[in-house]
């Protein structure tokens, strides 16, 4: 069993406070929807939650059966989507999968690679460069990078950015499977993804 604890986390960029009192714990098989105004630090606090950034006060613990893991045990059961990150466009699908896994430490087959471009609808495309994909091609694969660690804890910043109709139905699919295993955070704008989280938490009021 997974959780992820957040403890009155605040967060200032100088004088500037971006928000304050955030308090929450998820368990394996719970999700939550961080929402509110632009510039109320939804991915601000996504980032903080997977130490990319310091509070200015407040804790963040993960933790496996109630104990805390270290850094490397972080990095290695958490995946990010967001539509900021880079891929690298002169690489093919299959080459950036392949290179994302060595970084992260994990090994993936051909048959591997093969089930994630099919769980993301990129079925042949594979062998074809980033830089011929469109903005949805890419983000697609942005999910298929996140899915190889099958992680045991999820993020999403704006998770159907840039997807059509089909996009967001594979993606709905992704998180409902992995809400069930997973602890999984999104941050997002449209009320129509709130219902794919099991509460929410409104920044900025």
């Amino acid at each position: 069993m997974y959780s992820l604890k957040a403890d009155n986390l605040g967060k200032q960029f100088g004088s500037r406070k971006v928000f304050s009192g955030v308090t929450f714990e998820l368990r394996t098989g719970q999700s939550l929807a961080i929402t509110g105004r632009n510039g109320t630090g939804k991915s601000t606090l996504l980032m903080l939650l997977l130490g990319l950034y310091h509070p200015t006060r407040g804790t963040v613990d993960f933790c496996s059966d109630g104990s805390v893991l270290n850094d490397t045990g972080v990095r290695f059961r958490t995946s990010l989507v967001s539509p900021y990150l880079n891929l690298y466009d002169q690489l093919t699908g299959e080459e950036n999968l392949l290179f994302l896994a060595t970084l992260s430490g994990h090994n993936l087959t051909g048959k591997g690679l093969d089930e994630l471009l099919a769980l993301v609808g990129l079925e042949g495309r594979g062998v074809d460069r980033v830089g011929t994909y469109s903005s949805g091609m890419k983000q697609r694969l942005k999910y298929a990078a996140a899915l190889l660690k099958n992680p045991d804890f999820l993020f999403l910043d704006e998770p159907t950015s840039n997807l059509d109709a089909d996009g967001k139905k594979v993606v709905r699919a992704i998180i409902a499977e992995h809400r069930r295993s997973s602890v999984v955070v999104i941050a997002t704008n449209e009320e129509e993804e709130y219902s794919l989280a099991d509460g929410i938490i409104r920044l900025g009021q």
